[in-house]
């Protein structure tokens, strides 16, 4: 681990903390002058660090970056064996982690970043990414034994972590518009998109990718104008800590649900949390549209729909829109 990593783990378990160079240097084996380069590095990288060389450094308590150490800090098992890289900006952190995956990156592997210039969404679509606001991670999964169905339910695993984790850090309910988009007062604040790679042979995947955005804060000049009705933020305003407190949360949140032996042990609060239930939507295919009732989740967290002509289907995937009356009838 690097001089400046040193520091920052050090101040980020001890914020407010007030530690003098000679300290600083004695605690990390390392030179004054090392820890002078280090401290200087983390002020540029953002990070309010008050305090001089002869007066003792602190790290500010209101501090709100993205960071491996301040990630770590709040993990717990079995997310706390999770293989972390946090970036400042990344294309896109599911095509980054992909291309790990292909070079053999290991199960627990995860990549976050504080901004994505070319953020992925569901069947191509972009995911407004932007700098300071947010956080996007995405982990690699290897599950044994998956099929191709089973492996779409990660996606409904991640929705019920985010949920929960948002709320645990101070947000208002969330609820779930299946199968993957986090609603908080009408407003969708948090996407999931899950990729895979299937063994043709066996019908296994070789690996699956959930990727996740939050948009944690409004953005300075606010969403874009397509946006404006449709996207909202987590917290109005930032949190001492609020983002590493969130990716932590949520990836603590997912991997109990991963790793629990009984892998429907979530349903429930998934079926809780979605507000389709009960409500009118449409059924979008390439093929068009069809209007219906939603009906119910079942155990595997797909849809039953019963269509106008009163023919019923159980979906697995796929995109509706539903029209919400607390939304001013804008459609999601």
């Amino acid at each position: 681990m690097a001089t400046k990593e040193k520091v920052l783990k050090l101040f980020e378990e001890n914020k407010g903390m007030v530690f003098s160079g000679e300290e600083l240097a004695r605690t990390l084996s390392v030179s004054r002058t090392a820890v002078w380069k280090a401290v200087k590095s983390l002020r540029e990288e953002g990070y309010s660090i008050t305090g001089t060389a002869g007066e003792g450094y602190a790290l500010a308590p209101d501090t709100d970056i993205l960071s491996i150490q301040g990630i770590q800090k709040y993990l717990r098992p079995p997310a706390d064996a999770l293989h972390l890289t946090v970036l400042q900006k990344t294309e896109s952190t599911n095509t980054l982690l992909r291309k790990a995956a292909v070079e053999g990156a290991p199960e627990g592997t995860v990549i976050a970043a504080n901004c994505q210039t070319k953020g992925k969404g569901r069947i191509g679509r972009n995911f407004y990414s932007p700098s300071d606001t947010g956080v996007y991670l995405s982990i690699l999964l290897r599950p044994t034994g998956y099929s191709a169905s089973q492996a779409t339910r990660l996606t409904t695993m991640a929705a019920v972590a985010a949920c929960e984790a948002m709320e645990s850090t101070g947000s208002a309910p969330a609820a779930i518009k299946w199968v993957n988009d986090i609603f908080i007062d009408g407003k969708k604040v948090c996407g999931i998109l899950t990729e895979a790679a299937f063994d043709l042979e066996s019908g296994s995947p070789e690996y699956i990718i959930v990727g996740i955005g939050f948009n944690v804060y409004p953005p300075k000049a606010g969403f874009p104008d397509e946006l404006t009705n449709i996207a909202g933020a987590i917290f109005p305003s930032p949190l001492s800590d609020g983002k590493n407190r969130l990716a932590a949360a949520f990836l603590n949140r997912f991997c109990a649900i991963y790793h629990d032996a009984d892998k429907t042990s979530y349903v429930s609060a998934y079926r809780e949390r979605c507000f389709v239930i009960g409500n009118p939507v449409r059924v979008i295919r390439p093929s068009g549209e069809r209007n219906a009732l939603a009906l119910d989740i079942d155990n595997a967290c797909r849809l039953l729909v019963r269509y106008e002509d009163g023919s019923e289907e159980v979906l697995s995937s796929g995109e509706i829109s539903i029209r919400l009356k607390e939304r001013n009838a804008n459609e999601t």
